[in-house]
């Protein structure tokens, strides 16, 4: 699978980082030796997140807003959901006809709240609404997600796709989280404030690298970053490595990597 950063800010957005937002893209399908197409062919381009000014960002890549029919969100925050219904519209006046919403409890009544304070975009495309939960395996736009609660202010959900890349949502570092995320060849987890932060709902580098010690991840960006954060890269990342032996970096809107598949 292909990942793009869309957005890797947070609810105090900077000028080079929009709220939250991530595009996940099935790899390119092929033979698999024994004259079967790959499976990855039934896949469709995922929007994870929709925080304002991913619509924009979306709008630059080749998949575009047209492209993306299915959104999946961790949780229902303002930076997590700004342009849910942006998108929605933006599908409708290009000629496209149907959205699907996956989220946590309570994703229907979002959208169904949404869409009464803005009427008139009601019955525009074919929405479909459905609601997971932690624990129970399910299928997205064709990819195998696996989710698990995390520690924040409302509910929120971790996900983990094709048992390889691993988004944390808003959270905590905790022990049960990075567990979730062991094994995971690429991790991308909520580091919103430096070691200096006293902060709840959120963790620092320090706590992130202390719980992920032992983990088995190949990498590890740390994403979701608060105004804070700026010129303190270099020693957030110095802290987390002082306890996990990964690979970290830090993510940026419109950075693009792969998943072998």
């Amino acid at each position: 699978m292909h990942v793009t950063f869309l957005g890797t800010g947070s609810a105090m957005p900077l000028p080079e980082r929009v709220q939250t937002g991530l595009l996940l893209e099935p790899s390119a399908g092929g033979d698999d030796g024994d004259g079967e197409s790959a499976q990855n062919g039934d896949r469709r381009p995922l929007l994870v997140d929709c925080g304002a000014g991913v619509l924009h960002r979306l709008s630059r890549t080749d998949v575009g807003y047209e492209g993306v029919a299915t959104v999946l969100l961790t949780h229902h925050h303002l930076d997590h959901v700004s342009d849910l219904l942006a998108l929605l519209k933006a599908r409708w006046l290009a000629g496209e006809d149907h959205l699907e919403v996956v989220g946590p409890a309570g994703t229907k009544l979002l959208l169904d709240d949404l869409l009464t304070a803005h009427d008139y975009l009601q019955d525009r495309l074919d929405l479909a609404v459905r609601e997971v939960t932690a624990n129970e395996p399910f299928e997205v736009a064709g990819f195998p997600v696996e989710a698990h609660e995390t520690r924040h202010s409302i509910p929120c959900l971790a996900y983990r796709f094709d048992d390889a890349f691993t988004f944390s949502g808003d959270s905590e570092a905790f022990e049960g989280l990075a567990n979730f995320a062991d094994g995971s060849v690429v991790l991308a987890h909520d580091c919103s404030f430096p070691d200096e932060v006293d902060v709840s709902n959120h963790p620092t580098p320090t706590q992130l690298g202390e719980v992920l010690s032992g983990c088995d991840i190949d990498r590890l960006y740390l994403t979701h970053l608060y105004p804070h954060t700026e010129g303190k890269h270099r020693e957030m990342l110095g802290s987390v490595e002082a306890n996990f032996d990964g690979d970290v970096r830090i993510a940026r809107d419109g950075l693009r990597f792969e998943i072998p598949e």
